[in-house]
């Protein structure tokens, strides 16, 4: 009798750990805006399906990293990324298709949020711009040429190539030179000719409102979506309107392949595409939203990227091409740039 009880004990335990585990969902996501996403997303999401959600943070490069690592027993149930990671995880067999079907607010994606690798495997929640956040009382920033001026030397921060802004900014340098070429050759060399007066090549944007904030730095190129912490600062700070334009992207979801909770991360996936969600991140100014029916006032658009029609303008560079130019642009980096 007492072995039978404790044999029943046992079973319960283990079903009760089941059931928990579950009700438990990992996701992996940027480390910028947290307390933010805590409070319009993660919190009421939790609240609605009676769930814990367990996030984890870091840069795209790293969670792809870590999915690949652990791909026989993955660790994480969503992830968020940029576009080209989402493609290189498809390719690396890390990821599954979406079923679009469980989605209540897919149809109110804009179209290229839908299916931007043409692949299935991902979903966009935001779009971003990149330009560069500049000290207007120091300099007039008319140009991406200007990063690289004698006015700006020892004053600019610029991405590592290994980050998601990196390549876009060095594109856009390049159409400042006059190249379009995607091997961005000419704009590494420039880039290396002048790497004395760089102050950082920075990995995270989180390092750079603080380099801003103690004047170490008065300009660095960012995405649309680091620009909050820029936009508190008691310091005459503005979003460039280069004559070459800007560049951008979009950072998407993905599922994890062979995640045990694939239906409570469809949930996920849906609560946060949904007009409301989308709309509270807007206005708070944490993300441009992928779902066209969200309105906010000029103000809030003026701080976004926002629209069909700004979104339909951005200079983008297409993830295969990202992907299979990484090794050589790394490469290159490392010859005339260095680390």
């Amino acid at each position: 009798m007492k072995k039978l009880l404790l044999a029943s004990c046992a079973l319960l335990l283990s079903l009760n750990s089941a059931q928990a585990d579950e009700q438990k969902l990992t996701i992996s996501v940027y480390g910028f805006a947290q307390d933010a996403f805590k409070e319009i997303l993660y919190k009421p999401f939790e609240e609605k399906c009676g769930c814990e959600l367990v996030v984890e943070t870091g840069n795209s490069v790293e969670r792809l990293a870590k999915m690949e690592a652990n791909k026989d027993h993955p660790v994480i149930d969503l992830a968020v990324m940029t576009t080209q990671d989402a493609l290189a995880a498809h390719r690396k067999d890390l990821t599954d298709k979406i079923d679009t079907s469980k989605l209540a607010n897919f149809d109110k994606l804009y179209d290229i949020a839908k299916d931007p690798n043409g692949d299935g495997h991902s979903l966009g929640y935001t779009f971003y711009t990149s330009s560069i956040a500049y000290r207007s009382d120091k300099i007039d920033l008319t140009s991406w040429k200007d990063l690289l001026s004698d006015k700006l030397a020892g004053h600019v921060a610029l991405p590592n190539i290994t980050t998601s802004q990196g390549p876009l900014t060095l594109y856009m340098l390049g159409k400042a030179m006059g190249d379009d070429d995607t091997t961005l050759k000419a704009p590494i060399e420039e880039v290396g000719k002048h790497k004395d007066d760089i102050v950082t090549f920075y990995v995270r944007s989180s390092q750079l409102v603080q380099l801003m904030q103690q004047e170490e730095i008065w300009a660095a190129p960012i995405g649309r979506f680091a620009w909050k912490g820029f936009s508190k600062m008691d310091l005459p700070i503005k979003w460039a309107t280069p004559k070459e334009g800007q560049s951008g992207g979009m950072n998407v979801m993905v599922l994890t392949k062979g995640s045990e909770h694939r239906d409570l991360a469809l949930q996920f996936m849906d609560f946060w595409l949904s007009t409301d969600i989308q709309t509270k991140l807007a206005e708070g100014l944490v993300d441009s939203p992928a779902n066209k029916d969200v309105k906010v006032s000029d103000d809030i658009a003026d701080n976004l990227t926002y629209g069909a029609d700004t979104v339909a303008n951005l200079h983008l560079i297409p993830s295969d091409v990202m992907i299979d130019n990484r090794d050589k642009w790394l490469n290159q980096w490392n010859e005339k740039v260095g680390q």
